[in-house]
């Protein structure tokens, strides 16, 4: 009597049934479920790459049984809308099963879930068991330095290597990549996908795979998403403890007693994830249960931690479990859009430990990635320490403060307003404060030099005012020194047509701003000229100088044409905003070499 075999969708994709025919141990009838192909179309026809590797399976065996003499024969019909619908909950395998047991079949399948019910209802299976990862050819672009190979096809393979924040592009041969090439190695990550215990697919969508394999996160693209094949496969070279970072006592101690709100921020391969993964292990060795939220999930940890995916394509799902679960440091790696902001915080807010990685340029750019996400005065409930790394180092710490006070360079009491304090952690000093001005919130630097002690208020009114005074005088020099007092410092001959004919135009505009002005000559002669350095910083330009000048006023000119007036600062330098008016003049001037700085 010819035996006759059933194989299913995963007997099909990871090559068992090709496996048997090769060694001889399957001879009769191969009978082909349709369920089987339509299941495997259909697949296809969403962009997974198992889809394309059980129809190039199918393929093959047909080939080969022609030379083996093994009949193959394909039964059943088309699945329904709805049965397709249902195949994640088992409906397809259950008319596979249906099939082999009509025709008295042996089922094969590599489904230990298929073969346990298959089983149960008396139907004859043979289990494939799932073998260990082998080497793949993959591998063989990457050495001990290489973190990420990009092969592409139509390009020469190129791989970075060297260290976060310190890689480089290069060429690892000269031959071109065709998309056969690229094929058999989609193909082999795929067949090992399915077979190891050591890898797992993140992402499955329509022309995109993402598979963390081993230690290998591999992205595999087709057109029309990416106008032509590409693989990309990243891996981390560095492993680094919490030691390595050389801490100080001051952020060790917080790191582990008083820190349960941490961001870690930065540029993307500058680091992040191996800080990350430090800061998992050193929790770890203090007897905390330590948990991950990744998407996909390619940190590498010990055993004892356990990293956790998306739950039904939803990461608060997720979190709903983790909450169950109690454990006492969470990381989420990474949060980007508004979603993960919410779904951290409230984790936060529910009492758990809370590490973050998030891209950003700057230390103080985290805050404006919360700032609207998160109601302002529960932020410094949920972020405690801000951590920004570059090139591998911890560049900066920053923490944060909640305080009802007048913000930085206001006066008046009835301005008092919760204020969120960010301060350098190591020195103590105030950074930046954030807190609400009108329908916006602001995030303000805190200088330690006279422009920058000017208040928002007065800023915004000493421009109104300069727009209104232009009309009797070119670039005025404006300072409030008081809620109802303006000096204004004008040329000379520019002084007669500010206060008019007996102080009427002086009179009527005071009583349009509604305060008092001072009106005082710029007198050139009184002043010397100074030696001066021009650099930028930020936004900003600063005009520096010797030591001795401090606190004097300097007249700043451009040739002939008096920009402003300003006293210079503690750092021996005076501030100038780079987009304003008088910035880009500054700087033209510093570029002609026709700036010149006048002190008393």
């Amino acid at each position: 009597m010819k035996m006759k075999y059933v194989p299913d969708t995963s007997a099909i994709i990871e090559g068992k049934v090709m496996e048997m025919i090769r060694d001889g141990k399957l001879k009769g009838t191969l009978i082909i479920p349709e369920f089987v192909v339509s299941e495997l179309e259909n697949q296809a026809n969403r962009g997974k790459e198992i889809g394309f590797t059980g129809l190039d399976e199918l393929k093959a065996i047909r080939d080969i049984a022609k030379e083996k003499k093994i009949t193959i024969t394909q039964i059943g019909r088309k699945p329904t809308a709805e049965e397709i619908k249902m195949a994640s909950s088992g409906r397809i395998d259950a008319l596979i099963r249906d099939i082999a047991r009509d025709e008295k079949a042996t089922l094969l399948t590599g489904d230990i879930v298929q073969a346990k019910t298959a089983e149960a209802e008396g139907v004859d299976v043979t289990y494939f068991e799932k073998e260990k990862i082998t080497n793949f050819a993959l591998e063989d672009y990457f050495d001990n330095e290489t973190m990420s190979v990009h092969l592409k096809e139509g390009a020469t393979p190129k791989a970075k290597k060297g260290k976060p924040g310190a890689f480089e592009l290069i060429s690892l041969d000269e031959e071109i990549i065709t998309k056969d090439t690229l094929e058999n190695i989609a193909h082999e990550i795929v067949e090992l996908n399915r077979v190891s215990d050591e890898s797992f697919t993140e992402i499955s969508r329509r022309n995109v795979s993402v598979i963390q394999l081993k230690e290998y996160r591999i992205a595999i693209t087709r057109p029309p998403f990416s106008e032509k094949m590409e693989i990309t496969a990243v891996r981390p070279i560095t492993k680094i403890s919490l030691d390595g970072y050389s801490l100080s006592e001051k952020l060790n101690a917080r790191i582990a007693k008083g820190a349960e709100g941490i961001i870690i921020a930065g540029p993307p391969g500058h680091g992040k994830s191996t800080l990350c993964q430090a800061l998992a292990e050193f929790y770890n060795d203090k007897k905390k249960i330590v948990k991950t939220m990744e998407n996909p999930r390619d940190l590498q940890l010990g055993s004892d931690i356990t990293q956790y995916g998306l739950l039904e394509n939803s990461m608060e799902k997720t979190a709903e479990i983790l909450l169950l679960v109690r454990p006492d440091i969470t990381i989420y790696d990474e949060i980007r859009q508004t979603k993960d902001f919410r779904i951290f915080s409230d984790m936060r807010l529910a009492g758990v430990g809370m590490i973050g990685v998030v891209h950003a340029t700057r230390a103080i750019d985290v805050m404006h990635r919360f700032i609207g996400r998160i109601e302002l005065g529960m932020i410094p409930q949920i972020l405690d320490t801000i951590i920004f790394v570059q090139g591998g180092k911890i560049e900066s710490v920053l923490s944060l403060s909640l305080k009802v006070k007048v913000p930085h360079g206001m006066v008046e009491k009835d301005l008092a307003r919760p204020v969120i304090d960010v301060y350098d952690f190591e020195t103590g000093d105030v950074t930046h404060e954030i807190y609400t001005y009108g329908d916006e919130t602001v995030v303000m630097p805190v200088e330690d030099n006279d422009d920058a002690d000017k208040s928002p208020l007065n800023r915004l009114a000493e421009d109104k005012i300069r727009k209104v005074l232009k009309k009797f005088t070119r670039n005025p020099d404006i300072k409030i020194t008081s809620p109802k007092n303006i000096l204004v410092r004008v040329p000379k001959e520019d002084i007669s047509a500010l206060i008019g004919k007996k102080g009427a135009t002086i009179s009527s505009l005071e009583d349009k701003l509604g305060m008092h002005i001072s009106v005082e000559p710029i007198v050139e002669t009184l002043k010397e000229s100074a030696l001066y350095k021009i650099s930028e910083s930020g936004g900003y330009i600063n005009i520096g100088f010797e030591k001795s000048y401090i606190g004097m006023i300097a007249d700043i000119y451009k040739e002939n044409e008096f920009l402003f007036s300003a006293t210079v600062g503690k750092k021996a330098q005076i501030k100038v905003k780079k987009r304003s008016d008088i910035g880009k003049k500054v700087m033209q001037g510093a570029v002609m070499k026709d700036l010149r700085v006048l002190v008393e």
